[in-house]
């Protein structure tokens, strides 16, 4: 009889022997496995939503905001754009191959670069069930195995999903530990995790700073943090005022629980007597609530806003909530940004380009937008198929991981007898 996997290690070790043959696997194997995971999502609709509603009933959920409720919830519709998700990976080029450079050096030696997976991804992360499938259809695609540590109190709601994945593995004759669950442990669990060296090749967490400053502690193996989204929005001088207002309801409304959400509007002075009092109604009738600096409440025009502190600089509060704050010039936006921003994503309205383009050359994020909500950074809308996350830092991978984000290389050197003198 076989052993269960019971610990984090063994479960690490088991992703880790999957991987070895997931890795040499024919594209064609692995994209059946793809294929077979959406069509169980379409045919397991029912046992997922099922499984969906016993989290949100769950005491565990209770102290949830609505935001990260809203993140939490699955309905048809979202459970489709899963699968629809897993076609779009799925139609994808394999990355897994790909020559990178061929060249032959002085010796005869003929050099040649080519792009391979990682080998083990685990990743940790909060609420969005729908990240199971997204990190799970990207990691089989590229080659990987992966193991997924999702919340507690979307235990039921994640193993089914991760279920449905290990039966399409298996169904496509690929090992089903590819694609290993564990359970929403608490910090001991998380710090085994963090330090499996012998068979964890990249650790992922989605998550605040309250997750990130936990790995900074114990952390052993390489980290690429997706971490949290101190998003702006800045209304430059010669900004189009009407679309600024429409870019700021986006970047903030749309859903404001996600890591791409604005969480800061910064308005020109010159602009801010004519720009503010519309638009904080049109935010205020929206559901959101609002704190700003002195000039912003005073030209606030009788909206309701609430006296902003520092820490509220510095907050991503993921819910229906906006700082606001009024900057004599652009140079001083960014300034703003780069001391409290967590190099997300950061947008500028203007129509001047020379405007744009300080502000685009002076930002350090992964993400830079001129005249565009920040709500579009995200994997699929950059034509990834999806992502894992979006890293905020600046080696190997930052912005949407994707498919290539989560390869590395090496060097096959072929020779026909070369000895070095």
């Amino acid at each position: 009889m076989a052993t269960a996997i019971t610990t984090v290690a063994q479960s690490c070790a088991a992703a880790q022997r999957a991987s070895r043959e997931l890795g040499g696997a024919p594209i064609e194997v692995r994209n059946a496995a793809l294929e077979a995971t959406a069509r169980l999502l379409g045919e397991r609709t029912g046992e997922i939503l099922e499984a969906n509603a016993a989290d949100l009933a769950d005491g565990r959920a209770e102290g949830l905001t609505a935001a990260l409720r809203d993140r939490l919830a699955l309905d048809e519709a979202r459970v489709a754009a899963m699968a629809e998700g897993v076609r779009t990976v799925t139609a994808l080029e394999d990355p897994v191959g790909e020559v990178l450079d061929r060249r032959r050096l002085e010796s005869g030696l003929e050099l040649t670069k080519l792009r391979v997976p990682l080998g083990v991804v685990a990743v940790v992360y909060e609420a969005r069930p729908n990240v199971t499938i997204d990190c799970a259809a990207l990691t089989i695609k590229s080659g990987n195995a992966i193991v997924l540590r999702g919340s507690h109190y979307a235990e039921r709601t994640n193993g089914a999903l991760a279920a449905i994945v290990r039966e399409a593995l298996a169904e496509s004759g690929l090992p089903e530990d590819a694609v290993t669950p564990l359970a929403g442990g608490g910090h001991e669990d998380l710090a085994e995790l963090a330090t499996q060296e012998d068979s964890v090749d990249l650790l992922i967490p989605r998550g605040g700073e309250g997750l990130k400053n936990a790995l900074n502690e114990v952390a052993t193996v390489p980290v690429i943090y997706a971490a949290a989204g101190n998003c702006h929005v800045y209304v430059n001088a010669d900004a189009d005022l009407e679309m600024a207002q429409r870019i700021v309801l986006n970047a903030k409304t749309q859903r404001p629980g996600v890591c791409n959400a604005a969480e800061t509007l910064l308005v020109d002075a010159a602009v801010a007597a004519e720009f503010l009092p519309a638009a904080l109604a049109a935010l205020r009738d929206a559901g959101v609530e609002l704190v700003g600096d002195e000039r912003a409440r005073e030209l606030a025009g009788g909206v309701e806003i609430g006296e902003a502190g520092e820490r509220d600089w510095a907050t991503e509060y993921l819910d229906l909530k906006l700082a606001v704050a009024v900057v004599d010039s652009l140079d001083d936006a960014v300034e703003h940004v780069n001391r409290y921003g967590t190099r997300h994503s950061e947008a500028i309205v203007s129509r001047s380009a020379e405007a744009a383009e300080r502000f685009t050359a002076g930002i350090d994020a992964a993400v830079v937008y001129t005249n565009a909500s920040t709500r579009f950074t995200d994997g699929f809308e950059f034509g990834m198929g999806a992502e894992i996350g979006n890293s905020t830092q600046k080696l190997h991978a930052r912005g949407p991981i994707g498919l290539r984000e989560l390869t590395t290389y090496k060097y096959v050197v072929r020779g026909d007898g070369q000895v070095r003198e």
